[in-house]
C-alpha cells in the first residue's frame, strides 16, 4: 500500500504509487500526470523532459557506403545525414568520411578519363 495525496494530506492506495486528486474535477489520477485525463486542467506538475533519441541516422551509413561505388549518391547522402546529425545525436564523422570519400572518388574519376581520353588522342 502507498500513501495518496489529497489537497497536501495523504491517503493509503492500493495502486503500489502514490496518487492524487484533481483539483478540479476531484478524480483520482496518478502522481506523474500533467494534466487531469477526465476533465484536462492542468495538475501543475512540469512535464518530465524525455531523453534524446539515440537512434542511428540511416543517411548517414548509407551515404558512408554509396561513397565506394556510387560517389554522387554517396556524397548527397551523406550531406543530407550530416544536416540530420542534429536530431539523431550521432554520425557526424561517419558523414564527414562518406563526403571526404565521395569527393575523392569523384576527382579520381575525372581525372582516369580526363588521362584516358587525353591518352586516345594522342594515339589517333
Amino acid at each position: 500500500m502507498t500513501m495518496m495525496k489529497i489537497c497536501g494530506e495523504s491517503r493509503k492506495s492500493q495502486g503500489g504509487r502514490e496518487n492524487i486528486f484533481c483539483k478540479n474535477c476531484g478524480r483520482e489520477i496518478d502522481d506523474y500526470a500533467v494534466v487531469c485525463p477526465f476533465c484536462g486542467v492542468a495538475t501543475g506538475r512540469h512535464a518530465v523532459q524525455q531523453a534524446p533519441q539515440t537512434g542511428s541516422n540511416g543517411f548517414v551509413i548509407a551515404g558512408f557506403v554509396l561513397s565506394f561505388f556510387f560517389s554522387l549518391l554517396g556524397l548527397i547522402f551523406s550531406i543530407v545525414g550530416l544536416r540530420k546529425v542534429s536530431e539523431c545525436g550521432s554520425g557526424k564523422g561517419l558523414a564527414v568520411a562518406g563526403i571526404v570519400i565521395s569527393i575523392v572518388s569523384m576527382v579520381l574519376y575525372i581525372i582516369t578519363i580526363a588521362s584516358a581520353s587525353c591518352a586516345a588522342a594522342a594515339l589517333m
